[in-house]
Protein backbone atom coordinates (compact mmCIF):
# COMPACT_ATOMS: atom_id res chain seq x y z
CA UNK A 1 0.00 0.00 0.00
CA UNK A 2 2.82 2.38 0.92
CA UNK A 3 4.63 1.55 -2.32
CA UNK A 4 1.51 2.35 -4.34
CA UNK A 5 1.14 5.73 -2.60
CA UNK A 6 4.83 6.44 -3.14
CA UNK A 7 4.57 5.56 -6.84
CA UNK A 8 1.48 7.77 -7.19
CA UNK A 9 3.30 10.66 -5.55
CA UNK A 10 6.24 10.33 -7.93
CA UNK A 11 3.83 10.09 -10.86
CA UNK A 12 2.11 13.33 -9.84
CA UNK A 13 5.50 14.97 -9.32
CA UNK A 14 6.65 14.19 -12.86
CA UNK A 15 3.30 15.10 -14.48
CA UNK A 16 2.93 18.33 -12.50
CA UNK A 17 5.09 20.52 -14.82
CA UNK A 18 2.96 19.51 -17.81
CA UNK A 19 -0.25 20.21 -15.86
CA UNK A 20 1.02 23.62 -14.73
CA UNK A 21 2.12 24.47 -18.28
CA UNK A 22 -1.24 23.42 -19.70
CA UNK A 23 -3.07 25.48 -17.10
CA UNK A 24 -0.93 28.62 -17.62
CA UNK A 25 -0.50 28.54 -21.39
CA UNK A 26 -3.78 26.92 -22.54
CA UNK A 27 -6.60 26.95 -19.99
CA UNK A 28 -6.11 30.51 -18.66
CA UNK A 29 -5.71 32.02 -22.19
CA UNK A 30 -8.91 30.26 -23.30
CA UNK A 31 -10.95 31.94 -20.57
CA UNK A 32 -9.17 35.28 -21.01
CA UNK A 33 -9.67 35.35 -24.80
CA UNK A 34 -13.32 34.41 -24.41
CA UNK A 35 -13.79 37.29 -21.98
CA UNK A 36 -11.93 39.68 -24.30
CA UNK A 37 -14.27 38.80 -27.17
CA UNK A 38 -16.94 40.85 -25.34
CA UNK A 39 -14.70 43.91 -24.94
CA UNK A 40 -13.20 46.80 -26.86
CA UNK A 41 -9.41 46.86 -26.36
CA UNK A 42 -6.51 48.10 -28.47
CA UNK A 43 -3.68 46.91 -26.14
CA UNK A 44 -3.08 50.51 -24.97
CA UNK A 45 -6.28 51.96 -23.55
CA UNK A 46 -8.57 50.59 -20.86
CA UNK A 47 -10.67 47.52 -21.57
CA UNK A 48 -14.36 48.35 -22.19
CA UNK A 49 -17.15 45.80 -22.02
CA UNK A 50 -19.37 46.03 -25.14
CA UNK A 51 -21.29 42.73 -25.04
CA UNK A 52 -21.94 41.01 -28.37
CA UNK A 53 -20.94 44.02 -30.46
CA UNK A 54 -17.70 42.38 -31.67
CA UNK A 55 -19.55 39.30 -32.91
CA UNK A 56 -22.12 41.48 -34.69
CA UNK A 57 -19.42 43.65 -36.25
CA UNK A 58 -17.37 40.68 -37.46
CA UNK A 59 -20.36 38.82 -38.92
CA UNK A 60 -21.59 41.92 -40.77
CA UNK A 61 -18.21 42.89 -42.23
CA UNK A 62 -18.55 43.08 -46.05
CA UNK A 63 -15.51 40.83 -46.49
CA UNK A 64 -16.54 38.22 -43.90
CA UNK A 65 -18.57 36.05 -46.31
CA UNK A 66 -15.65 35.99 -48.74
CA UNK A 67 -13.24 35.04 -45.96
CA UNK A 68 -15.61 32.31 -44.76
CA UNK A 69 -16.06 30.99 -48.31
CA UNK A 70 -12.28 30.99 -48.86
CA UNK A 71 -11.77 29.04 -45.63
CA UNK A 72 -14.44 26.46 -46.48
CA UNK A 73 -13.25 26.01 -50.08
CA UNK A 74 -9.65 25.63 -48.93
CA UNK A 75 -10.52 23.19 -46.12
CA UNK A 76 -12.80 21.00 -48.25
CA UNK A 77 -10.35 20.87 -51.17
CA UNK A 78 -7.32 20.08 -49.01
CA UNK A 79 -9.23 17.48 -46.99
CA UNK A 80 -10.58 15.77 -50.10
CA UNK A 81 -7.24 15.48 -51.91
CA UNK A 82 -5.14 14.93 -48.76
CA UNK A 83 -7.27 11.90 -47.88
CA UNK A 84 -7.86 10.29 -51.29
CA UNK A 85 -4.29 10.60 -52.64
CA UNK A 86 -2.55 9.21 -49.49
CA UNK A 87 -5.10 6.37 -49.35
CA UNK A 88 -4.26 5.35 -52.92
CA UNK A 89 -0.50 5.65 -52.35
CA UNK A 90 -0.71 3.75 -49.04
CA UNK A 91 -2.65 0.97 -50.77
CA UNK A 92 0.09 0.67 -53.39
CA UNK A 93 2.89 0.72 -50.79
CA UNK A 94 1.02 -1.87 -48.71
CA UNK A 95 1.30 -4.37 -51.58
CA UNK A 96 4.96 -4.81 -50.52
CA UNK A 97 6.16 -2.64 -53.38
CA UNK A 98 9.91 -2.82 -53.90
CA UNK A 99 11.58 0.15 -52.22
CA UNK A 100 8.47 0.99 -50.18
CA UNK A 101 10.56 2.10 -47.18
CA UNK A 102 12.31 4.64 -49.39
CA UNK A 103 8.95 5.95 -50.62
CA UNK A 104 7.72 6.33 -47.03
CA UNK A 105 10.73 8.47 -46.17
CA UNK A 106 10.47 10.63 -49.28
CA UNK A 107 6.75 11.29 -48.80
CA UNK A 108 7.18 12.09 -45.09
CA UNK A 109 9.96 14.68 -45.53
CA UNK A 110 7.58 17.56 -46.53
CA UNK A 111 5.52 17.04 -43.37
CA UNK A 112 8.48 17.43 -41.00
CA UNK A 113 9.82 20.43 -42.91
CA UNK A 114 8.78 23.75 -41.29
CA UNK A 115 5.82 25.37 -43.07
CA UNK A 116 7.64 28.69 -43.37
CA UNK A 117 10.56 27.04 -45.20
CA UNK A 118 8.13 25.28 -47.54
CA UNK A 119 6.29 28.54 -48.20
CA UNK A 120 9.51 30.38 -49.07
CA UNK A 121 10.74 27.64 -51.42
CA UNK A 122 7.40 27.34 -53.21
CA UNK A 123 7.19 31.14 -53.49
CA UNK A 124 10.42 31.00 -55.47
CA UNK A 125 9.15 28.11 -57.58
CA UNK A 126 5.93 29.99 -58.46
CA UNK A 127 7.61 33.38 -58.84
CA UNK A 128 6.36 34.94 -62.12
CA UNK A 129 9.81 36.29 -63.03
CA UNK A 130 12.38 33.69 -61.93
CA UNK A 131 10.10 30.79 -60.97
CA UNK A 132 10.93 27.23 -61.99
CA UNK A 133 7.34 26.45 -63.07
CA UNK A 134 7.19 29.22 -65.66
CA UNK A 135 10.70 28.44 -66.90
CA UNK A 136 10.06 24.70 -67.09
CA UNK A 137 6.76 24.89 -68.99
CA UNK A 138 7.64 28.04 -70.96
CA UNK A 139 4.62 29.95 -69.68
CA UNK A 140 4.13 33.36 -68.10
CA UNK A 141 1.56 33.15 -65.30
CA UNK A 142 1.33 35.30 -62.17
CA UNK A 143 0.56 32.30 -59.97
CA UNK A 144 0.37 34.03 -56.58
CA UNK A 145 -0.87 37.36 -57.94
CA UNK A 146 -3.83 36.06 -59.94
CA UNK A 147 -7.20 35.84 -58.16
CA UNK A 148 -8.03 32.61 -60.03
CA UNK A 149 -4.69 30.86 -59.46
CA UNK A 150 -3.53 31.85 -55.97
CA UNK A 151 -5.95 29.64 -54.02
CA UNK A 152 -5.38 26.50 -56.17
CA UNK A 153 -1.62 26.96 -55.69
CA UNK A 154 -2.02 27.11 -51.89
CA UNK A 155 -4.28 24.03 -51.96
CA UNK A 156 -1.72 22.13 -54.04
CA UNK A 157 1.14 22.98 -51.64
CA UNK A 158 -0.91 22.07 -48.56
CA UNK A 159 -1.91 18.71 -50.01
CA UNK A 160 1.72 18.03 -51.00
CA UNK A 161 2.82 18.76 -47.43
CA UNK A 162 0.17 16.53 -45.78
CA UNK A 163 0.45 13.51 -48.05
CA UNK A 164 3.34 11.86 -46.18
CA UNK A 165 1.76 12.11 -42.72
CA UNK A 166 -1.58 10.74 -43.92
CA UNK A 167 0.17 7.89 -45.75
CA UNK A 168 1.75 6.82 -42.46
CA UNK A 169 -1.66 6.93 -40.74
CA UNK A 170 -3.26 4.82 -43.45
CA UNK A 171 -0.38 2.32 -43.39
CA UNK A 172 -0.94 1.99 -39.65
CA UNK A 173 -4.60 1.25 -40.39
CA UNK A 174 -3.58 -1.42 -42.90
CA UNK A 175 -1.70 -3.27 -40.16
CA UNK A 176 -5.02 -3.84 -38.37
CA UNK A 177 -6.53 -5.66 -41.35
CA UNK A 178 -5.98 -9.45 -41.07
CA UNK A 179 -3.96 -10.86 -43.97
CA UNK A 180 -6.15 -13.95 -44.09
CA UNK A 181 -9.01 -11.81 -45.43
CA UNK A 182 -6.94 -10.93 -48.49
CA UNK A 183 -5.88 -14.55 -48.90
CA UNK A 184 -9.51 -15.68 -48.76
CA UNK A 185 -10.47 -13.02 -51.31
CA UNK A 186 -7.76 -14.28 -53.69
CA UNK A 187 -8.98 -17.86 -53.31
CA UNK A 188 -12.53 -16.69 -54.10
CA UNK A 189 -11.25 -15.02 -57.27
CA UNK A 190 -11.61 -11.38 -56.20
CA UNK A 191 -9.53 -8.93 -58.20
CA UNK A 192 -7.62 -5.94 -56.81
CA UNK A 193 -10.51 -3.52 -57.27
CA UNK A 194 -13.03 -5.81 -55.55
CA UNK A 195 -10.62 -6.44 -52.67
CA UNK A 196 -10.08 -2.71 -52.20
CA UNK A 197 -13.79 -1.77 -52.20
CA UNK A 198 -15.10 -4.74 -50.22
CA UNK A 199 -12.31 -5.39 -47.70
CA UNK A 200 -9.85 -2.52 -47.46
CA UNK A 201 -12.20 0.48 -47.41
CA UNK A 202 -14.77 -0.94 -44.94
CA UNK A 203 -12.06 -2.01 -42.47
CA UNK A 204 -10.24 1.32 -42.84
CA UNK A 205 -13.30 3.35 -41.78
CA UNK A 206 -11.95 4.27 -38.30
CA UNK A 207 -8.61 5.36 -39.77
CA UNK A 208 -10.29 7.25 -42.61
CA UNK A 209 -12.53 9.05 -40.14
CA UNK A 210 -9.56 10.07 -38.00
CA UNK A 211 -7.48 11.22 -40.98
CA UNK A 212 -10.40 13.20 -42.42
CA UNK A 213 -11.15 14.90 -39.10
CA UNK A 214 -7.53 15.83 -38.34
CA UNK A 215 -6.93 17.07 -41.89
CA UNK A 216 -10.12 19.14 -41.90
CA UNK A 217 -9.35 20.78 -38.55
CA UNK A 218 -5.77 21.61 -39.57
CA UNK A 219 -7.03 23.01 -42.89
CA UNK A 220 -9.42 25.38 -41.13
CA UNK A 221 -6.46 26.63 -39.08
CA UNK A 222 -4.08 27.37 -41.98
CA UNK A 223 -1.92 30.44 -41.45
CA UNK A 224 1.79 29.97 -42.24
CA UNK A 225 1.49 29.48 -46.01
CA UNK A 226 -0.89 32.39 -46.46
CA UNK A 227 1.13 34.72 -44.24
CA UNK A 228 4.36 34.07 -46.13
CA UNK A 229 3.12 33.53 -49.69
CA UNK A 230 0.10 35.79 -50.31
CA UNK A 231 -0.77 37.78 -47.15
CA UNK A 232 -4.41 37.09 -47.96
CA UNK A 233 -4.21 38.60 -51.44
CA UNK A 234 -4.74 39.29 -54.18
CA UNK A 235 -8.00 41.12 -53.36
CA UNK A 236 -8.63 38.89 -50.31
CA UNK A 237 -9.03 35.81 -52.53
CA UNK A 238 -6.76 33.79 -50.20
CA UNK A 239 -7.72 35.51 -46.96
CA UNK A 240 -8.96 32.97 -44.42
CA UNK A 241 -10.30 33.16 -40.88
CA UNK A 242 -7.05 32.51 -38.99
CA UNK A 243 -5.16 35.08 -41.04
CA UNK A 244 -7.97 37.57 -40.36
CA UNK A 245 -7.65 36.85 -36.63
CA UNK A 246 -3.98 37.78 -36.91
CA UNK A 247 -4.76 40.97 -38.84
CA UNK A 248 -7.41 42.11 -36.36
CA UNK A 249 -5.02 41.57 -33.45
CA UNK A 250 -1.63 42.72 -34.76
CA UNK A 251 -2.43 45.06 -37.65
CA UNK A 252 -5.67 46.74 -36.54
CA UNK A 253 -4.99 46.24 -32.80
CA UNK A 254 -8.63 45.25 -32.28
CA UNK A 255 -8.24 42.45 -29.75
CA UNK A 256 -11.97 42.11 -29.13
CA UNK A 257 -12.82 41.40 -32.77
CA UNK A 258 -9.82 39.09 -33.06
CA UNK A 259 -11.03 36.99 -30.11
CA UNK A 260 -14.62 37.04 -31.37
CA UNK A 261 -13.52 35.74 -34.78
CA UNK A 262 -11.43 33.05 -33.06
CA UNK A 263 -14.52 31.75 -31.26
CA UNK A 264 -16.57 31.88 -34.44
CA UNK A 265 -13.93 29.61 -35.96
CA UNK A 266 -14.12 27.38 -32.88
CA UNK A 267 -17.89 27.02 -33.35
CA UNK A 268 -17.44 26.15 -37.04
CA UNK A 269 -14.84 23.46 -36.28
CA UNK A 270 -16.94 22.11 -33.39
CA UNK A 271 -20.01 21.80 -35.62
CA UNK A 272 -17.90 20.13 -38.31
CA UNK A 273 -16.51 17.59 -35.84
CA UNK A 274 -20.01 16.82 -34.52
CA UNK A 275 -21.41 16.36 -38.03
CA UNK A 276 -18.59 14.01 -38.95
CA UNK A 277 -19.14 12.03 -35.76
CA UNK A 278 -22.88 11.75 -36.46
CA UNK A 279 -22.24 10.65 -40.04
CA UNK A 280 -19.73 8.06 -38.84
CA UNK A 281 -22.22 6.64 -36.33
CA UNK A 282 -24.87 6.36 -39.03
CA UNK A 283 -22.45 4.44 -41.24
CA UNK A 284 -21.77 1.90 -38.49
CA UNK A 285 -25.45 1.57 -37.49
Amino acid sequence: MKNNCKNSSWGIFFVLPAIIGTFIFIIIPIFCSFGLSFTDWDLLNDIKFIGLENYRAVLTEPVFLQILANTIIYAISVTLFAVIIPLIIASIINTKLKGSEWFKTVYFIPFITPAVVIAIVWSWIFDPNIGLINELFKINLDWLFDTKLAMPVLIFISVWKLIGYNIVLFLTGFTNIPENLYDSAKIDGANTSQTFWNITLPLLKPTTYFVTLVTAISSFQVFDLIYVMTEGGPKDCTNVIVYSIYKYAFEYFDIGKSCALAYILFIIIFILAMLQKICEKQKYS
